[in-house]
């Protein structure tokens, strides 16, 4: 078995935690291996094994041959110190630490359950869903009581009948849980975009879900948290969708239960390993995900492994760039414009794309998208020839409706995955002739 790697810092948010071992300890799974230094979450081992090695960012352990299922369990105390003690964090974004989340004392509010799964491709959400729909809506209850919500919602698309099915089985007999079902477009499961489509609340882009008198939980969060209240089991392994340029197939790879600290490379090889020459690696979705080597580990915010084709060759030309908050960053966007060789001409943003105190960009609506109209004539006056948006669903179909009549070509950063997983390109918008009208997303221009 291989080492596992586990970080220090298993999120984007808050500081490196710190070691509580030392080289050479003996650890089980489940053991406390370092503690927060500020806003961080606690980290257990994830195996039975040997420190071998502390670095500046991670504990390298060298896994026993035997690992048995049995794990150290957290103390016991209230759900929300469990919680806390375990090391939940958010396992569909940033990993922002559930405990301080929860910990909201709302007024008669409500707990709203992410279960859009929102970038295109991923299935562990919905397959855990459709395992144990009965888990999340007793877990979803755990949280309601622990945050003073009387109300709670499971934010789900309306394409995934199975598990809506599975839970309406369920909420027939819970009044204080309901559904409610989404388009399957991109950004749905933004947490302002679940509150929205929810609650009917527009909340401004500085804004939390606090402000609704909500809190927004991802499904998986949600039965993490389960796990640390009735089973006293630490935050220790996660589910992984591995997918694309995959010789067992690109369809959907899903694995329960991988401890985390596992790398890539051996998940890859699990779901049959790398079938020919592949564009990059993403690590999560195609949308906010970056890109990785196969000897990094996944970490509790790990949503997916995704192999993509390899990139069209822009053979130097002309090249804008539209970055969407909904999307890759300028800097994401640079590094994949870089691996279609194309020059960057010019830099354009959504008009909705406001930036933040931090420096970062949050959609002032999103989901929801004005017309780029002036961007595009901003690219043609450029000279580009191609642009490589990273946009919504809607912002892509506004793209659209006057990029290609400039004469311009239009990539979307997901292109090279969705062609690895077989998933429409994004690019515009219709409503289908279904009678839910579900929002598809069609690739009606080649870009190459």
């Amino acid at each position: 078995m291989e080492n596992i790697q586990m970080l220090l810092k298993q999120g984007a948010i808050g500081k490196p935690c710190e070691p509580i071992v030392k080289v050479g300890d003996k650890v089980k799974k489940g053991t406390l291996i370092a503690t927060p230094t500020g806003l961080g979450a606690n980290v257990h081992s994830s195996v039975y094994g040997v420190v071998e090695e502390i670095t500046d960012d991670r504990i390298i352990i060298k896994p026993d041959d035997e690992q048995p299922e049995k794990f150290v369990k957290i103390k016991k105390g209230t759900n929300l110190e469990m919680i806390a003690e375990a090391g939940v964090i958010g396992q569909g974004g940033a990993g922002f630490p559930t405990a301080i989340k929860l910990n909201a004392n709302l007024d008669k509010g409500y707990v709203l359950v992410n279960a859009a799964e929102c970038e295109p491709g991923l299935e562990h959400n919905i397959r855990q869903i459709i395992g144990d729909p009965e888990g999340l809506v007793r877990g979803l209850k755990y949280l309601m009581e622990i945050a003073g919500a009387d109300k709670g919602i499971i934010a789900i698309k309306k394409k995934n009948r199975t598990a809506i099915e599975a839970l309406d089985a369920i909420l027939k007999d819970e009044p204080s849980v309901e559904r409610h079902l989404l388009p399957d477009i991109y950004p749905m499961g933004e947490e302002r975009a679940v509150v929205r489509e929810c609650l009917g609340i527009e909340l401004e882009p500085d804004k939390l879900p606090s402000a609704a008198n909500a809190v927004v939980v991802n499904s998986e969060t949600v039965y993490s948290c389960l796990e640390a209240i009735e089973n006293q089991k630490p935050l220790i392994d996660k589910n992984i969708t591995v997918r694309g340029r995959i010789a067992g197939g690109n369809e959907a790879h899903v694995f329960e239960n991988v401890p985390v600290g596992t790398s890539v490379a051996s998940l890859i090889e699990r779901a049959g390993g790398i079938e020919g020459e592949y564009g990059e690696i993403i690590f999560g979705g195609s949308f906010t995900g970056r890109a990785g080597t196969l000897d990094e580990p996944i970490t509790k915010t790990t949503g997916a492994i995704l192999v993509t084709v390899p990139f069209l060759d822009l053979h130097g030309a002309k090249t804008g760039l539209l970055v969407c908050a909904c999307g890759g960053n300028l800097e994401r966007m640079q590094d994949l414009l870089s691996k279609y060789n194309g020059t960057e001409t010019k830099v354009c943003y959504c008009k909705q794309a406001q930036e933040q105190k931090n420096g970062t960009r949050k959609c002032e609506r999103p989901g929801n998208c004005p017309g780029q109209v002036q961007n595009n004539l901003d690219f043609k006056k450029a000279g580009c020839e191609y642009v490589i948006m990273g946009n919504c669903s809607d912002c892509s179909n506004t793209v659209m409706a006057s990029g290609p009549k400039m004469g311009l070509k239009v990539i979307h950063m997901t292109d090279h995955a969705m062609r690895a997983v077989g998933h429409a390109l994004y690019r515009t918008l219709r409503v289908s002739k279904q009678a839910d009208q579900d929002l598809n997303v069609v690739d009606n221009v080649e870009n190459d």
